[in-house]
């Protein structure tokens, strides 16, 4: 289409434009010696040199006199040709060029080899297509000798300047090619020759970057249309006033006006013209801006005109009392102006809304509902988003075929599919605030063949007054997708509970310690300890609290939770009331094949700990959990629930209030499976997932924290809380959902490899034991466990002391041996096929003494 197109407009324009050319011709031979045309090399579609063909405009010796860069007042340039160049004149024997298909009407311009060779990387990209008689970068530099003639060394300017902007534009112009494309800039090209100051289409990349060559065209018109738009408005008016009525009278007399109702006209069209410019003047007509009208507009015109009408009735009868007035002339008079100025108004919103070329990006609405609607809303009235809704998708058969301003819904989400095929959107956003987390997965499966942008709206509770605008559309994040209800903070039992207290949380360098480190200090306790064994986390977490200038200090302490003699002397140097025990090994892995290491942090490290609040009369102590201590098959999470254990047994003897705190996996914390994910993709793959039918719950690390503070000012006694977490979520699914979010195709782009169970992984996650039944309690969304049958705690303290023993010989199985004794239902797994969908896991029965 695009060369039929050049060749139809080639032709006929060397055909119009025979006799001008011979008037140039002669003028050019009149005014210089010298060729009627000027032949160059240039560099055309892949590379390739050709001979494009100017009218001369300089003399014949203008290469021995300067450069191949021309400047406004170049004495190079002829008397004859300084007028062809300032209307590109001079261009017009490339119709020839483009005849022969070594140039198109629109395309990148051709640069001189010399240029070429410059920016050759740049280049190859550009010389994909022909180049062209005009482009963006025409519009942008149509003064280009006059720019040049202002700098200092033009060459210089040129090239490190200008041309790379031009290939700049010329990028944009190739990603946003098509006939419509190509046709406005051929229009708005005439437009700049001719100096008429009207923009047909806009671009934002064309002017994101900001030069000092100008920022848009049309502002030079904007700013002369609102300095003189009242009157500008008010004569339109009254012009069509008297038009309105002059055809009233004549569709009155079917276009044979008689003389006397001639004079009829004549004797009261002053006092219409008065009447309705008054009246319009009191309903604020003409002050409007015209691009942003509306039906309030509508509405101030319907009833200005029919006012108006009522009053110059009255008058007509009752205050001149000429019966020769026309009454059907009163109706058609005020229904032709309605169409008049509502005609008048209506383009200048229209032209703005859709011009001629916007350069939009089509967008595909999911949902038609209030929110889908107000999007749209936004996107066709404030054309500075650049979005052209091209359709809704919903689930509701009954909204197929509707409208919703103008725009369709094309189907429901089973023809989603299809709909993508045959309507092409760039992007896709979900414009469902209140969607369930289960219903926004299965849109990304059916989205992942598809390489389509996904963004949505933020949840209705993030939403101020539930009304949504195009500036909240985000990119869809993972945690949209995590099937249970977020967890609200109740920040006055939290604020009471910590404010003025002296607040120690052990393990402050880690994930969830740095974040309660961060949240408690927001609740002004009088000291925050941070007590952490690594140095360089430690200094992160007291760097980034300092740079928030709290009134509550910070002190920074490097300790490990095993060494009690330092731990006993922080406790007794800052006297802490509330303990947040987070510190433990977690990598489920790593305390495999070192189950010593993992007994001594989490169960050795506890009983310390516990143990020094009960000595320093701490007033409670939440200790975080897992929910890998419930039926644990990990030494990670059997540790961890020996820890509960110790927790338990320290809060039926001591004053302190202890309390446990369980959640599952955390979204982003360190040796998370997200984090891999992504470093996986942004490697290019694959991602390894162990097993396909594994299942994790999912949370926030700021919605664990919220809990861990929740349940602080619950504070029953011994007692263990978790939040309910809604459905576990497929490994493989969080994967693919990754991949689809980081803008790549599952398997396509980035593979999924399955590398089997490593050693003390479950294919589920519990949250509530065997032995243990879950109730609600005072806070929504988090519930209380209780035990069916109590452990016989009076043992711990015994076991301990004999662990304490045992692991300072070094026998490489008694800390497994150790862990089965004290958790009957410890289960160590064997590591099973990568493809069985499940494994019964082998059970090691060693009831507990």
């Amino acid at each position: 289409m695009k060369r039929s197109f050049d060749i139809f407009v080639a032709f006929f324009g060397l055909v119009a434009c025979a006799p001008l050319f011979v008037i140039i011709a002669l003028l050019i031979k009149l005014d210089s010696l010298g060729p009627i045309f000027f032949t160059q090399v240039r560099i055309g579609k892949n590379f390739r040199q050709f001979h494009t063909h100017k009218f001369r405009t300089m003399t014949t010796d203008a290469a021995q006199r300067g450069g191949l860069v021309t400047l406004g007042d170049d004495p190079r340039i002829t008397r004859v040709g300084e007028i062809l160049r300032r209307f590109k004149l001079d261009e017009l024997p490339q119709l020839f060029n483009i005849l022969k298909g070594e140039m198109s009407l629109v395309g990148p311009r051709p640069e001189v080899p010399c240029y070429v060779e410059i920016f050759k990387e740049g280049y190859k990209k550009i010389l994909e297509v022909p180049p062209g008689l005009t482009d963006l970068a025409s519009l942008r530099f149509i003064e280009e000798a006059e720019i040049l003639e202002k700098a200092e060394k033009p060459e210089v300017e040129y090239v490190q300047t200008i041309l790379p902007e031009k290939l700049r534009l010329a990028t944009i112009y190739l990603q946003h090619a098509s006939f419509l494309f190509d046709f406005a800039i051929l229009v708005q090209t005439l437009l700049k020759l001719v100096r008429v100051r009207v923009v047909l289409f806009e671009l934002p990349e064309v002017y994101s970057h900001a030069t000092r060559y100008g920022n848009g065209h049309g502002a030079f018109l904007r700013s002369i249309s609102l300095q003189y738009r009242r009157p500008v408005i008010l004569m339109l008016d009254l012009v069509l006033i008297v038009l309105a009525n002059y055809l009233a009278f004549w569709l009155r007399f079917d276009g044979k006006i008689p003389i006397e109702a001639k004079y009829v006209f004549a004797t009261m069209l002053p006092w219409v013209v008065l009447i309705r410019g008054i009246t319009f003047s009191l309903f604020r007509l003409n002050e409007g801006l015209w691009r942003y009208t509306s039906i309030w507009d509508l509405q101030s015109i319907v009833s200005g005109v029919l006012s108006s009408t009522l009053v110059f009735y009255a008058l007509v009868h009752w205050g001149f009392e000429v019966i020769s007035y026309p009454r059907s002339v009163f109706v058609v008079d005020s229904v032709l102006l309605i169409g008049f100025l509502v005609g008048i108004r209506l383009p200048s919103r229209l032209y703005r809304e859709h011009g001629l070329w916007a350069g939009k990006k089509r967008i595909l609405v999911l949902g038609a509902g209030d929110a889908g609607e107000q999007i749209v809303r936004e996107m066709k009235t404030n054309p500075s988003y650049h979005y052209d809704p091209i359709g809704f998708v919903d689930d509701d058969p009954s909204l197929v075929g509707q409208r919703i301003h103008g725009v369709k819904v094309l189907g429901t989400r089973e023809e989603l599919s299809t709909i993508l095929l045959t309507e092409q959107p760039q992007e896709v956003v979900v414009a469902m605030p209140g969607i369930n987390p289960a219903v926004l997965r299965e849109i990304i499966s059916g989205l992942e063949t598809f390489k389509i942008p996904i963004k949505t709206l933020p949840n209705l509770q993030d939403l101020l007054d539930g009304k949504v605008t195009v500036s909240q559309i985000r990119h869809l994040k993972i945690e949209d997708l995590l099937s249970r209800p977020p967890v609200g903070l109740q920040p006055q039992s939290v604020q009471q509970l910590i404010k003025g207290k002296r607040i120690l949380v052990t393990g402050a360098g880690g994930s969830i310690g740095s974040e309660l480190c961060r949240q408690i200090l927001e609740f002004q306790p009088h000291v925050l300890v941070l007590f952490e064994r690594y140095e360089n986390s430690l200094y992160s977490i007291a760097n980034e609290l300092a740079d928030r200038k709290s009134s509550s200090p910070v002190y920074s302490v490097i300790g490990d939770i095993t060494d009690a003699p330092h731990l006993y002397a922080t406790m007794k140097k800052y006297s802490p009331d509330i303990i947040f025990h987070a510190a433990a090994h977690k990598h489920v892995p790593l305390m495999e094949i070192n189950p010593g290491e993992a007994l001594k942090n989490n169960v050795l490290g506890t009983r310390t700990v516990v143990e020094a609040a009960d000595h320093s009369g701490v007033e409670r102590l939440v200790f975080i959990s897992t929910d890998k201590a419930v039926n644990p098959s990990s030494v990670m999470g059997a540790t961890k629930r020996v820890a509960e254990l110790v927790v338990q047994d320290m809060a039926r003897r001591s004053k302190t209030r202890f309390l446990t705190v369980r959640f599952g996996n955390v979204l982003g914390s360190n040796g998370s499976v997200v984090p891999r994910f992504q470093e996986q993709i942004k490697a290019g793959g694959p991602v390894t997932v162990t097993h396909p039918a594994v299942k994790r719950y999912f949370m926030l690390i700021s919605e664990a924290v919220h809990l861990v503070l929740q349940a602080a000012t619950l504070g029953e006694q011994g007692a263990t809380y978790v939040l309910e977490m809604g459905e576990q979520i497929k490994l493989v699914e969080l994967a693919r959902n990754l991949i689809r979010l980081s803008g790549f195709v599952p398997k396509k782009e980035i593979p999924i490899t399955f590398i089997g169970l490593r050693p003390g992984e479950k294919l589920e996650e519990e949250l509530v034991g065997d032995n243990e039944e879950a109730e609600p309690s005072p806070v929504p969304k988090i519930q209380q466990i209780r035990s069916k049958t109590l452990p016989n705690l009076m043992l711990v303290s015994k076991r301990i002391v004999e662990l304490e023993q045992n692991l300072s010989l070094g026998d490489p199985g008694f800390p497994i041996q150790y862990l089965q004794q004290m958790i009957p239902n410890f289960q160590v797994l064997e590591k099973p096929n990568p493809v069985t969908p499940r494994i019964e896991p082998q059970i090691m029965d060693a009831p507990l003494p």
